[in-house]
């Protein structure tokens, strides 16, 4: 019994990936659109343009596999890849991450521990992330819903000038829940 071969395109052996583009010998295409630096651009037969690239001692990639010639380029590869990953990751380090902070209140909080809770609220909203305020509502508790309506339009009252109200208070099961999310500041 002979075994088979994968026919997955991305396999390679021990476990090493495969480029994303065609480079070098793996071209099969029998004329290329050049382009490039200190290249004269056109159409020419693949075997002339290994050797130009050999002779620049560069690489030469299919950048464009679905035009018509294909698009290959004259480059230095691994300086190419390199700075690809890193445009990548500067532009996942300016992607902006949104941190929500919560804060628990009772129905029958009462007036110290709500200025004490405000005053984290305020310092969350101050470093820039959302508040998830709620009013959690143990077994009976819950004939207590507008007590925990109105604690929460308090909050959202008292913290007008930092943040602005995404979600209305809403009761989600045995929670009421508010979402407020910092002002911009101008």
């Amino acid at each position: 019994m002979a075994l088979r071969r994968r026919s997955n395109k991305n396999y390679s052996p021990r476990g090493q990936k495969e480029d994303p583009h065609r480079i070098n010998k793996n071209i099969k295409e029998p004329k290329l659109r050049l382009v490039g630096d200190n290249v004269e651009m056109g159409v020419y037969p693949t075997k002339d343009c290994l050797k130009k690239a050999e002779e620049l001692n560069l690489d030469l990639v299919v950048i464009s596999p679905k035009a018509d010639p294909p698009v290959a380029k004259i480059m230095d590869y691994k300086k190419f890849l390199y700075e690809q990953k890193k445009r990548e990751k500067s532009m996942k380090a300016k992607a902006s991450k949104v941190v929500v902070k919560e804060i628990r209140f009772g129905p029958n909080t009462d007036d110290h521990d709500y200025e004490f809770k405000k005053k984290n609220a305020e310092k969350f909203l101050k470093e820039g992330a959302k508040l998830k305020a709620f009013v959690f509502f143990k077994g009976r508790s819950i004939v207590f819903k507008d007590k925990g309506q109105i604690l929460l339009l308090r909050l959202a009252q008292d913290l007008e000038d930092l943040g602005k109200v995404e979600q209305m208070p809403k009761l989600e099961g045995k929670r009421m829940i508010m979402l407020i999310t910092p002002k911009k500041d101008k």
